[in-house]
């Protein structure tokens, strides 16, 4: 709908041409009768759609052509450029929108037909109508905050079991359809089973339900699996897919990363069905909450998950920012299913973000202290046995007390500028070639500094000397690191430093050594630095820096053993090493510098001072505890202390080089605000996800365990809540279902799953009828049961279940289960696939090692996705290399042995072996031609025996076995074991 001013001068003829005589009017008014309007129009229902589909991609909010965006409603009335009014709310006749979709002129008419076909007539109807009643502008339905509903009234008012069952019913009955039959016991069992908590039911749990004739059979099945520690698994399988959990960090080198103590706390929370308010806000914020445990801090591991880039020449920034936004994209996928992620180059295309919201919403995660470190930084020591944790607990949150005692005594004496004398440098030097000291006089505030210019080398020493203003004592020197431009720095952190290692000399006036200085203590500008600045005292890669960015002045302070007496005329030499480099692997050094000396007594006290050794020795014994205790470092969100936090700015375009005004946390005006009174930070934000005003979480949710037990959402586009989704098919049952899991259940999953699993919807046969398959093929009306492919890990746990060899063994490090070889090759690694032995080999799907580069085999072709990102719903197919792996991987022809051998045990003739194992499998007994199919399966597989027994054997070392081995992979292939 382009209104631009080129279009002025045919102004008059269009108006002319445009507005209809009042024969015409009676036309047009007989002809709209005809077009079967609606008795009101709805904005969302009617208008909404036709603007996302003809209109938003010229004049939405990526671009706006003639300063016409149709997002906002305010937009849409205001003149264009052109000085036209699009939209005149109560007179549709005097809207030039109206002119230009109706225009006879195909060049006038909009949208251009490069950009898609004309408005119907019924849409050109449909828009007169709403805007002759006003053009009344409704939110999009998803930021309209649940309201109560009434379960609908029914004609079959005995078919439901749960208030849900009435909104799938009411759906049916005005659709003309009527529900399934109720499924067989065998049938929802299994269903129920593989649902809630990933595998099958074992042959006792089938003849327990078939002949449990009490009223709360059911119930007490559903209650039998809620109460599983399985359930934990099958869950956060689901869970980690949004996580975008691996256990490596991805990109082209993709080595490994030990994250998997965050994997086994998503089980332990599921399996305590820890609320989901909490179970949020202890994932993006645990680390702020007052009183912070282990596992809470553990928690915020899941915004750790993003990917780390250490090849050769990347920029440590370009990803850290790239991990942020990453946070920032998955937040909102994850909880508020929303394409918030669209909002980084330019306002929303469709809904009402704009560019600086989103740049808003960055400022909540662009103060985590990670910064695309090869080693992950900053992590927490998480010890391997749980019951370790409460002792740990205690000893870290002791390790924090102590450095913060410590900081807070040295740093009280070191602030006071008054004890120090600048020093002012005239010789400086830096080892090898490439490199120059620059000196020069800081005009601002008339101190001296140092610059260093050109290539500096891995290792290369920078040498200053000072002349001493007098004779005196030196009992401590202080370093000043300065980013070369403060300003632009703020907005694009220069690169780090770490001092490797510090040297001081004190010279006479000819430049002979007179002493060196023996530093005992390092003194930084914050309490719990990642480098220790003591580090810089050994000749090692560590010590006190920036790592890897510098984007604000660092400061500290090396206070020697004793002070050291200077001669007349003395002068000062200090070295520093620089031994590290970033990720492309720059040299990360000091690349302007300002120093300082002190006599201080109080100051050189500090090296002495009992009551601070005595608080040094306990931190040194404390974290030698810590270390020795086995434990895995785990990454996970730390915030950088207030004065160190970054700027945020709103990058032009997108582009993170390119960044404009600064602005601080908030979200988009759209939503509610956040709580009154708190503190913009992380934990506001996690509290506002949640919060009882939110309109989209709990929706998001429930749509999401609709979606893991139907197979489609109630929402189908589970990511897209917006504008670009697809409308709830159930939007009453929808609401229904968010205000239950909030206000009935408490934010308590399980309770809201044994809900859905007990309705009478969830119970329904899923034979689906000729009729039912053309008024509803997709079962979207719900008039049958879910009938849906089995997840990549239900396809291999249930194989292990039925094999036999199934390992019960929970938590704990990946394990490696056999895969092809050469499938899995790690280029600039010396990572390998070690086939795991024993019990490991056998453990269930959600234990299996991830490697984003290089996924399980099997897994990834059962459609696993890579975890490269957010996943909120994966795409089931059913293609013929998902039967070439169960029918020839290693990993399947092992477990179908192993159901051979629970078969051969289980009868005496093939019939009863065969018929046994399919029993075993789906809890009834086989069809008999399926039976009879199977029969002739097991004769060819004795007589491939005998025609090649050399090298039959390898597979089985009798006839019986071979050929039931070849049948027990055919029944893991079975349509009916692959789907539920």
């Amino acid at each position: 709908m382009l209104i631009s001013s080129s279009s002025a001068i045919r102004l008059g003829l269009i108006c002319a041409l445009a507005a209809p005589c009042s024969a015409a009017r009676a036309d047009e008014a007989a002809h709209t009768d005809a077009l079967s309007l609606p008795q009101e129009v709805s904005f969302n229902a009617h208008i909404r759609p036709i603007f996302a589909q003809h209109c938003v991609s010229c004049h939405g909010g990526v671009k706006q052509a003639s300063g016409l965006s149709l997002i906002y409603r305010e937009t849409a009335v205001a003149p264009a450029e052109s000085g036209l009014e699009p939209i005149v709310p109560g007179a549709a006749d005097e809207s030039y929108l109206i002119d230009r979709v109706s225009d006879p002129d195909p060049d006038m008419r909009m949208p251009p037909a490069d950009h898609g076909p004309p408005l119907s007539e019924h849409e050109v109807a449909l828009l007169r109508q709403w805007i002759d009643e006003g053009a009344d502008w409704d939110q999009h339905w998803s930021f309209i905050a649940p309201r109560p509903q009434e379960p609908p009234t029914v004609e079959r008012d005995d078919w439901p079991r749960d208030p849900l069952d009435r909104f799938v019913l009411a759906k049916l009955e005005a659709a003309g359809l009527e529900p399934a039959a109720e499924a067989a016991r065998a049938t929802w069992l299994r269903r129920v089973s593989l649902d809630l908590i990933g595998l099958p039911p074992s042959p006792e749990e089938y003849a327990a339900l078939e002949h449990d004739n009490r009223p709360d059979a059911y119930e007490r099945a559903v209650d039998r699996l809620l109460a599983s520690p399985y359930f934990g698994e099958r869950w956060a399988s689901m869970w980690l897919d949004l996580a975008r959990y691996a256990d490596t960090v991805g990109f082209e080198r993709d080595p490994h990363r030990d994250i998997w103590p965050y994997r086994d706390w998503v089980i332990r929370a599921f399996n305590e069905d820890m609320p989901f308010d909490e179970f949020t806000v202890k994932q993006l914020a645990g680390d702020l909450l007052p009183e912070a445990t282990l596992a809470d801090r553990l928690a915020t591991a899941f915004h750790r998950n993003t990917q780390t880039n250490t090849e050769g020449g990347t920029d440590d920034e370009e990803y850290r920012t790239a991990a942020v936004l990453d946070r920032v994209a998955t937040t909102w996928q994850t909880w508020l299913g929303s394409t918030f992620r669209c909002t980084q180059c330019h306002s929303h295309p469709y809904d009402p973000f704009t560019h600086e919201e989103y740049y808003k919403f960055v400022a909540f995660f662009n103060t985590s202290r990670d910064t695309d470190l090869k080693d992950d930084e900053p992590w927490l020591r998480v010890p391997n046995d749980v019951a370790d944790w409460p002792e740990a607990q205690q000893r870290d949150a002791r390790i924090l007390q102590l450095r913060h005692a410590l900081f807070e005594r040295q740093s009280a004496v070191l602030s006071d500028e008054s004890q120090w004398t600048p020093l002012k440098c005239d010789t400086a030097q830096a080892s090898g070639e490439g490199a120059t000291l620059v000196i020069r006089k800081d005009e601002a505030t008339g101190a001296s500094e140092v610059v260093a210019e050109g290539t500096v080398a891995v290792g290369s020493t920078f040498t200053f000397e000072f002349p001493l203003r007098e004779s005196g004592q030196v009992a401590a020197v202080r370093i000043e690191a300065l980013p070369k431009d403060i300003e632009a720095a703020l907005r694009t952190p220069e690169s780090g430093f770490v001092l490797s290692h510090l040297k001081g000399e004190l010279l006479s006036a000819d430049g002979a050594v007179v002493a060196e200085l023996k530093f005992a203590a390092a003194v930084g500008d914050e309490a719990d630095p990642l480098l220790d600045p003591a580090d810089s005292l050994h000749d090692n890669k560590q010590g006190w820096g920036a790592y890897t960015r510098l984007w604000q002045p660092r400061r500290a302070v090396f206070i020697l053993d004793k002070p050291v007496q200077a001669p007349p005329q003395a002068r000062l030499r200090l070295s520093l090493r620089f031994n590290d480099v970033d990720s492309g692997g720059g040299t990360l050094y000091i690349q302007r510098a300002r120093f300082a000396a002190t006599s201080s007594r109080q100051i050189a006290s500090l090296a002495t001072n009992q009551e601070l050794s005595r608080l040094e020795t306990e931190l040194a014994g404390l974290m030698k505890k810590q270390r020795k205790t086995p434990g895995t470092n785990v990454p996970v969100l730390v915030e950088q202390p207030s004065r160190f936090a970054r700027h945020t700015y709103l990058f032009a375009r997108g582009n993170w080089l390119d960044k404009e005004q600064e602005v601080t946390p908030g979200v988009p005006a759209v939503m509610p605000p956040l709580p009154e009174g708190a503190k913009a930070d992380r934990l506001a934000m996690a509290r506002w996800l949640v919060a009882a005003e939110n309109p989209l979480t709990a929706r998001v949710l429930v749509n999401r365990l609709w979606q893991e037990l139907f197979g489609l959402g109630i929402v189908e586009t589970a990511g897209d809540f917006g504008t670009s989704g697809t409308l709830p098919s159930h939007p009453a049952l929808l609401d229904h279902l968010a205000l239950r899991l909030k206000n009935e259940y408490g934010w308590s999953v399980k309770r809201m799953l044994r809900a859905l699993v007990l309705s009478a919807t969830y119970r329904q046969d899923a034979t689906v009828t000729s009729a039912k398959l053309d008024a509803d093929p997709r079962n979207q009306l719900l008039s049958r049961g879910p009938r849906t492919r089995l997840t990549a890990e239900m396809v291999r746990d249930q194989a292990l279940v039925l094999s036999g060899r199934f390992a019960a063994k929970m938590f704990g490090p990946p394990v490696m289960p056999p895969q092809p070889e050469g499938v899995w090759r790690s280029v600039y690694n010396n990572q390998k696939w070690e086939n795991a032995t024993g019990e490991d080999r056998y453990r269930r799907a959600v234990y299996t090692y991830w490697k984003r580069t290089s996924g399980y085999p099997s897994m990834i072709t059962f459609d696993m996705p890579s975890r490269d990102v957010c996943v909120a719903r994966r795409i089931a197919t059913n293609t013929p290399l998902q039967a070439l792996v169960t029918l020839n991987d290693e990993a399947f022809i092992e477990l179908a042995q192993g159901l051979a051998r629970r078969m051969e045990a289980a009868g005496e003739t093939p019939r009863e072996q065969i018929a046994a194992g399919y029993r075993l499998a789906v809890g009834r007994d086989m069809p008999r031609d399926q039976l009879a199919a199977m029969e002739r399966l097991y004769e060819d597989g004795v007589r491939a025996f005998n025609a090649s027994r050399e090298d039959a054997m390898q597979l089985a070392a009798a006839e019986s076995r071979y050929a039931l081995t070849i049948v027990a992979n055919a029944l893991l292939n079975l349509d009916e074991l692959l789907t539920k």
